[in-house]
């Protein structure tokens, strides 16, 4: 059973050390796997809505690295304003169009990790259902102190903003 089901259509639950999300994407796995597997399509649905992503490094294949900062762009959203969050991912294994697994931490804009934040393996399931992506993401933390610190923090929520701008980006590439 689902431990959340947002109105995004994200559902998520912790076993462990990992935390679950899932969502359908109404379009072909290809182009879900696409998605994350090309720097432009990256840099146009990135990040919760609000935000705006560059991408600063980015090759896609195994030990490769992907290197990111996402600034607020929405006045709405308040404090978060003009707030820089950056990200760098090392991909470990890349099945296209099936899954990629990668290490993900999170980093200042020249790269330097910051070593007080978790280090998270995420692993990226792309199924196909009749047309549709079912996407399963499995971020497993070292520790369920760092799940919890990470989750309070707001990934899921985060997590379903983003999803909703890959789908709204995902239709415009089927229009």
């Amino acid at each position: 059973m689902p431990e959340n089901k947002h109105d995004t259509g994200v559902q998520s639950h912790v076993e462990g050390r990992t935390l679950v999300m899932e969502r359908v994407f109404n379009a072909p796995r290809d182009l879900v796997f696409e998605a994350y597997a090309k720097s432009e399509h990256l840099e146009n649905w990135w990040g919760p809505k609000g935000w705006e992503t560059e991408n600063i490094q980015f090759e896609f294949k195994p030990n490769g690295v992907w290197h990111y900062c996402m600034r607020c762009t929405d006045k709405e959203q308040g404090d978060f304003f003009g707030q820089e969050a950056c990200g760098k991912a090392i991909y470990h294994d890349i099945i296209s169009p099936e899954k990629i697994v990668c290490t993900d931490v999170f980093c200042d804009k020249e790269g330097n990790v910051f070593e007080e934040m978790p280090e998270v393996v995420v692993t990226m399931n792309f199924n196909e259902d009749s047309g549709k992506t079912i996407l399963v993401t499995r971020s497993q933390f070292e520790t369920e102190a760092d799940l919890h610190k990470v989750k309070e923090m707001g990934v899921v929520e985060g997590t379903a903003s983003q999803f909703e701008c890959l789908d709204a980006y995902l239709r415009s590439l089927q229009s």
